[in-house]
């Protein structure tokens, strides 16, 4: 089945741009010298053979050094691939010189931005020798590039224990391997796994505390140079800007026109709306979700109520004796409050902006409290952390938090204590959209529908060391419980590997387009995914929904756009001439235009009109040969959806056909989204429908908590044994635990078991 998303919004933002740098005169103050980007016009009459060439060549734009001067122009990076031009350590003279050469375009001082598992394979129906990992070999072969901050080469889960030699094209090290017993204080103990544990890993460090653009472009060429087949991206601005002053943007450009898949993490500044930074349509945009664990840590009141939070810190001789429990508010100035906290439980919400989850802890630690209850505020609904607290804690949600209170304001004595219980799997809301994930729409072009795509961003234990904890020392730890767009990322990028395994000859476009039309929109309850208030999710929050990996690897149909295709709609938001030749890095007059939200994007984000508005989209066959779609629209109240023609017929695979979509608003109150589905008519045979059932069976194995279950699971996955479990024995098991299923009503849907 093939889904495509609409959506119809009306959104007033007002942005405030920094002004220019004010420059400084003198050559030798070094107090004027910064890195320039500097952007260069190729001439028609020169090609450069080499590398050195052309860094020769940018030499020759850098000013004579004065005798008097302590200063010398110095270039830092000589970009090749992703922007013509190179960064330099310039004054603002010497600017002013370059500008007076033929070739030079313009320069601007660089500027920085901020950076923003065991269980999230499983959840995502990930299993070892089965389903995608089987099809796509884990990604064997399949090169993934970081642009962040670096890695430990030597952490277990970079180890090239059973990997084959990487491609010839590039030399690297393994990405995602097994590691058995991860967990972080104990805590989530599994086998850590990437989403395509066979594929290689090249890391770009761009960013040390913070990631220049200079360096950020620098990693572009060098992964395109390296010959990467996938490239991850995890930092971001403040802000959304104009795509030609968005290095992001330009240099990921540089990459698909080379057929390099780019993910990139929406940003952490949600829930408002208009937040999300990174989304120019040639990259996958990713928000965070939740999955179905929770690091448990409850908080238990004096009247038996019983609320569930989150903690990494895990005391585990915590007494259960009923304490004083006490409200510090945002517990910022607990040291100058009227409030005696020695002793006892203190009740703080997340208010304060300057003040980390984990430093609220310390001011209570600090002034004697003996542990923490943290409530979120209102925006921040009920997404909860599992932090390495430095005192016994339990993170717990907006609505949980104003019951607490109602209980402290009804009695003058309230008590409380805590009690942890450490990883619990089966939570019904998972996924949801997470508060602090940026929203859509993209105010630099709101015609595309921003984000994409709902990926695990909440809890996710990585490879990462971290400091400290409490009475427990996470100093030994190689794992770390972490939450941010930037855990989503990677997840992603991952899932692209296995499709550019499975399916080499597919461009970025197509990739995405699998990705983002078979996205999940039901949660673990059968419910609408929803929100951090526990609403259904909007698609400025989640974007077409959560992804889902085994069916983008079959999504029948594709929304395909080649680069040349970005160059008419970049032309079509009014960039001039110059500035969409500095972003496709080629000299370009737009003597044609696409609006953009006529783009063949598989979303459609539609701005209000009282007229009908018609758009098309062309879609691609990769299904099967002879097949005939038919579509569905709904959704969207307010709002009539005609499409045209009502069923698509296909005879070849790559084969393209065009539909029309025409929508007309009513009464529209704010925005209105729903679906148009094109579902085929194939039929399935005996083996797809029992492979289909086994799918959901795995599913569901891998997920139970019965002890039966986990026993067919241990035999079923159990290294030692592969000398003997056979296909057979597999589908002998999976049958029996089917039928057992039917029997026990333990977890299974009738329509599953039958």
């Amino acid at each position: 089945m093939d889904l495509k998303f609409i959506s119809i919004f009306l959104c007033i933002v007002l942005t405030l741009f920094n002004s220019s740098k004010t420059f400084g005169n003198h050559l030798t103050d070094r107090s004027d010298l910064d890195t320039y980007i500097v952007q260069l016009e190729f001439p028609d009459d020169v090609f450069f053979s080499d590398s050195n060439d052309l860094y020769l060549w940018h030499q020759s734009f850098l000013p004579t050094t004065s005798a008097s001067s302590d200063h010398s122009p110095l270039i830092i990076h000589s970009y090749r691939h992703v922007l013509n031009g190179f960064a330099a350590v310039l004054s603002s003279d010497e600017v002013n010189e370059m500008e007076k050469k033929t070739g030079f375009v313009s320069a601007r001082p660089q500027m920085e931005v901020e950076l923003h598992t065991t269980h999230t394979p499983s959840f995502l129906g990930f299993h070892q020798n089965f389903g995608l990992w089987n099809a796509s070999n884990s990604g064997k072969g399949i090169i993934i590039g970081l642009l962040d901050t670096g890695i430990n080469p030597l952490h277990p889960s970079f180890n090239d224990k059973g990997m084959l030699p990487p491609p010839a094209k590039w030399k690297g090290k393994s990405a995602g391997n097994f590691v058995e017993g991860a967990n972080f204080l104990g805590n989530a103990n599994s086998t850590a796994v990437g989403i395509a544990p066979h594929a290689h890993v090249a890391m770009y460090r761009v960013c040390i505390s913070n990631c220049k653009d200079a360096d950020i472009l620098a990693g572009f060429d060098a992964a395109i140079e390296d010959g990467v087949d996938v490239i991850s991206i995890s930092f971001g601005a403040l802000a959304a800007g104009p795509l030609d002053s968005d290095v992001i943007a330009i240099g990921s450009y540089g990459v698909i026109t080379k057929g390099i898949f780019v993910s990139s993490s929406a940003g952490n500044q949600g829930p408002n709306n208009c937040t999300v930074i990174y989304a120019a349509p040639w990259m996958l945009t990713v928000a965070a979700s939740t999955t179905d664990r929770k690091i448990s840590a409850e908080a238990i009141l004096g009247n038996g109520a019983v609320y569930e939070g989150e903690s990494a810190f895990q005391p585990t001789n915590f007494s259960q004796n009923l304490l004083p429990l006490v409200n510090g508010d945002n517990c910022r100035y607990l040291s100058t409050m009227d409030v005696d906290v020695k002793g006892k439980i203190v009740l703080c919400n997340t208010g304060s902006i300057v003040t980390t989850i984990v430093e609220l802890g310390e001011r209570v630690r600090d002034a004697s409290g003996a542990a923490m209850i943290v409530m979120n505020i209102k925006p921040e609904g009920y997404t909860t952390f599992a932090d390495v607290h430095v005192l016994p804690a339990t993170h717990v949600t907006y609505g949980d938090g104003q019951k607490i209170l109602k209980y402290m304001n009804s009695t003058s004595a309230p008590v409380a204590t805590k009690s942890f219980k450490g990883a619990r799997i089966g939570d019904k809301h998972g996924p949801t959209s997470a508060s602090f994930s940026a929203r859509g729409p993209y105010i630099t072009s709101s015609g595309i529908l921003k984000p994409d795509i709902s990926g695990p961003g909440v809890n996710i234990l990585g490879a990462w060391k971290p400091a400290s904890a409490g009475e427990t020392t996470a100093a030994t730890s190689t794992f770390n419980i972490i939450s941010g767009t930037s855990m989503a990322c990677p997840h992603l990028a991952g899932v692209a590997a296995l499709l550019k395994n499975e399916h080499p000859h597919w461009s970025p476009a197509a990739i995405k387009s699998a990705i983002i039309t078979t996205a999940d929109f039901i949660n673990l309850g059968n419910n609408p995914i929803q929100d951090e208030t526990l609403n259904p999710a909007s698609p400025f929050s989640m974007g077409s929904g959560n992804v889902n990996p085994s069916r983008a690897n079959d999504p029948g149909l594709i929304y395909d756009i080649q680069p040349e295709d970005y160059v008419s709609y970049l032309c079509g938001l009014k960039y001039t001439d110059q500035q969409v030749s500095y972003i496709v890095k080629r000299k370009v007059h737009c003597t044609s235009s696409t609006p953009e939200s006529h783009l063949n994007y598989p979303s459609f984000s539609i701005p209000v009109e009282s007229a009908a508005q018609t758009f098309t989209r062309t879609v691609t066959n990769v299904g099967e040969a002879n097949s005939t779609y038919a579509v569905k629209a709904f959704g969207l109240d307010g709002v009539e959806v005609t499409v045209n023609p009502t069923t698509l017929k296909f005879s070849a695979l790559n084969q393209k056909v065009s539909y029309n979509v025409t929508v007309k608003a009513s009464a529209l109150p704010g925005h209105s989204h729903g679906y148009i589905t094109w579902s085929s008519d194939r039929s399935l045979t005996t083996y797809q429908k029992c492979r289909q059932l086994l799918l959901q069976f795995w599913n569901f194995l891998f997920k139970a908590e019965n002890e039966t279950w986990r026993l067919i699971r241990y035999v079923m996955t159990y290294q030692k044994y592969h000398h003997f479990v056979t296909p057979n024995l597999i589908l002998d098991l999976s049958l029996m635990a089917i039928l057992m299923a039917y029997h026990t009503s333990d977890g299974l849907s009738h329509d599953v078991v039958t």
